[in-house]
This record gives C-alpha cells, structure tokens and sequence, in this order.
C-alpha cells in the first residue's frame, strides 16, 4: 500500500550542508518527493509542531534547536513509506543506529539528529497538514 510521511531536514542538516546527500538517498531508496520547501519556524511554530513533548525536559532545547536555522519539510511516498523511512533514517540517538543509516552516518546525537520521521499514519497526516495545505499537495509534481 502506497502511504505519504513527513520528514523534516533538521537545521543541524542543513548547516552541514547534508540537504542534497539525505533527498538523494531518499530518493535512492525509492522515496518519491511529492511537496517540498524550505522554511524558518518561531518558537511558537516550533512549539505547535512538538506540543506532544511540551511536558519533557528536553521541549525547551528541542525548541530552541528546531528554530536555529530554516528547516526542510517534505512529503514523502512510498509503499510502507512510514516503516521504511524510519529504516533508512536509523533510531532517534545515532549511537544507536545500525550502520549505514542516515543518523548513524551524519547524526551527531539524540537532538541534533538530522532528520524527523513521522511515527505513525494519523501522526503523518496531522504532521503534513502542518506543514502543507491541500492546494500545495495537488499542485506539486512528484520528484
């Protein structure tokens, strides 16, 4: 079954200047782009997006992190596009992830960590609308 995820190039991504080596290993791995951008959140977007974490200790620092540098936000589709990209990208602290993963290879610890992943198929759903409205979706052409 064909599924879309989220994933978010993290500003730790892009200030590596990682960008083009993860989309093209997602792309490698049969990960069709079908909306993409580039965008800068406040702390009140950063915030929204990881409400879910509001009452950990690591929200303010994970906050702060996401709102240092732009951040790339792209849909993604696949068959099981939730499970694989979340094998191709590696468990959450890169000490953790199997070699030859995208954290295990550019990840320098749990925050910092490159790359989001949806966790889930209503986390996705509710992860893209956050970053794309409808008309976005239906007017990008897939990558």
């Amino acid at each position: 079954m064909i599924e879309r995820t989220l994933a978010i190039l993290k500003p730790d991504c892009i200030q590596k200047k990682l960008a083009g080596k993860v989309i093209d290993r997602l792309i490698g791995e049969g990960f069709r782009i079908v909306s993409i951008k580039m965008v800068k959140l406040t702390p009140a977007t950063a915030g929204q997006f990881y409400a879910v974490h509001k009452d950990r200790p690591f929200f303010k620092n994970l906050v702060n992190f996401m709102t240092e540098g732009e951040i790339i936000p792209m849909v993604l589709e696949k068959e099981k596009a939730i499970d694989e990209l979340r094998r191709v990208i590696g468990a959450t602290d890169p000490a953790e992830a199997i070699e030859g993963t995208v954290r295990k290879m550019y990840a320098q610890n749990k925050q910092n960590n490159i790359i989001h992943a949806s966790d889930g198929p209503e986390t996705a759903r509710a992860e893209i609308s956050f970053f794309f409205s409808d008309k976005e979706l239906l007017e990008n052409k897939v990558l």
